[in-house]
């Protein structure tokens, strides 16, 4: 039998997950279901940090920064709806309010008052449009890693059809394997490791394409910028070769909130893979949590 051509790179990222970065599956009192890895190593008075993945990829993406930052903090990941084991949201066209909204049940059933909120990518929509409203209170920092702005706003008509178009065109056309084959193209810069792009590969493999397709329709009809400033404190980072949500475009995200801005050095769109360690050392920052070199 022959073995998958990535085999060889995944087995230590495999061994890491299960490990280190376990996954279990909350019900919500509604009868949903989200599917949750989490740390849970660190003292029970350390801080919560939450990340939100992206469109293309689940909260396996996160492994590396979440072991760096796990033993001095407890670090979940959330399977969007309809990713994974995760119940998809029962409209066919969700908001980011949508999304925020099963991110507040999930949190109150895991009894999380406070968290350090980080998104990437389309994680950022999910992550504004609940620290911005139903978690202001749960939210004491914000991070915004390669921010999706999404196509909402009223002057995107033609590039929100676009979009639409091209996405679900290629879903139809290419199907999930085809669109992971070609994700660590998009996703990584030209000088990614063999384990990157092996690992980005991987998760945008077990898309579903149903949740996808919900996923692509938020992105369609969200606003970042529709945003007012936040309450709590803001930071907006970027991989200095993104060529997704490029550099100038996550500065405009910084300059709207008032944030401040850092650029990741040798990092494509999917930086919290390729350049875990300095991902790691932002939010740990953001946590006012001291890493060292160790950990990263």
């Amino acid at each position: 039998m022959s073995l998958h051509p990535d085999s060889a790179e995944l087995e230590p990222a495999l061994a890491l997950l299960d490990a280190r970065f376990a996954q279990t599956v909350v019900v919500l009192p509604s009868g949903e279901r989200v599917a949750v890895r989490d740390t849970a190593a660190a003292p029970g008075d350390a801080p919560v940090i939450v990340l939100l993945h992206g469109i293309g990829s689940g909260a396996a993406s996160w492994l590396f920064v979440a072991t760096a930052l796990g033993t001095q903090a407890r670090v979940l990941a959330w399977d969007a709806p309809g990713y994974g084991a995760s119940t998809p949201l029962p409209m066919a066209e969700p908001s980011a309010a949508d999304y925020a909204q099963r991110l507040h049940e999930l949190l109150a059933a895991l009894h999380i008052e406070r968290c350090v909120l980080v998104g990437h990518s389309l994680g950022a929509l999910m992550a504004c449009a609940f620290a911005a409203d139903t978690g202001q209170h749960r939210v004491s920092r914000l991070v915004l890693v390669s921010p999706a702005r999404g196509y909402g706003g009223a002057d995107s008509t033609e590039a929100r059809r676009q979009v639409l178009a091209t996405r679900l065109g290629k879903l139809r056309d290419r199907g999930i394997e085809g669109m992971a084959a070609e994700a660590p193209g998009r996703m990584l810069s030209a000088d990614a490791s063999p384990s990157a792009r092996a690992w980005v590969r991987r998760n945008a493999a077990l898309l579903s394409p149903a949740g996808y397709t919900q996923a692509v329709r938020m992105l369609c009809g969200g606003d970042l910028m529709g945003h007012a400033a936040m309450d709590m404190p803001v930071l907006v980072a970027c991989g200095d070769a993104d060529q997704i949500t490029p550099p100038e475009s996550c500065r405009q995200v910084a300059a709207h909130f008032g944030a401040p801005f850092e650029s990741i050095a040798r990092a494509g769109h999917a930086s919290p893979v390729e350049q875990s360690a300095s991902v790691a050392r932002l939010v740990a920052g953001a946590a006012n949590l001291l890493l060292n070199e160790e950990s990263t």
